[in-house]
């Protein structure tokens, strides 16, 4: 097996392990986040209904406007951002964090830091 599929069949145990344990509910959906090379996500999920309430990624114009990359840290806290001030319009406040697997390092936790610091609490 080779060191790139074996550190992606490890991430995804963690996110099945962690998955188990974290639910989103209407009041506080779970915060899941996925980055790849490039870009990087971020989805408010409600468990109970199946259904994203809120999303935001380097793909939307809002965010990507004004960046040279889109794959760093500053790509992140500004998703964080945005996915906050959605959030926020939607009267959520409170959510569960869902780092999906990956360390809470680098634009995870870019992220993470901007959607607190823009008014959600986890």
């Amino acid at each position: 097996m080779s060191s790139l599929s074996q550190k992606k069949n490890s991430r995804l145990k963690r996110q099945v392990r962690v998955r188990k344990k974290i639910k989103g509910t209407a009041e506080r959906p779970r915060l899941n986040v996925f980055k790849s090379a490039k870009h990087i996500y971020a989805q408010l999920i409600n468990d109970a209904d199946g259904s994203t309430v809120a999303s935001a990624s380097t793909l939307l114009d809002e965010v990507s406007t004004g960046l040279d990359y889109t794959g760093n840290k500053e790509a992140a806290q500004k998703v964080g951002a945005a996915l906050a001030k959605k959030a926020l319009a939607k009267e959520i406040s409170k959510v569960v964090f869902d780092r999906n697997g990956f360390l809470y390092h680098g634009r995870i936790k870019a992220l993470a830091e901007a959607a607190r610091e823009n008014g959600l609490s986890f």
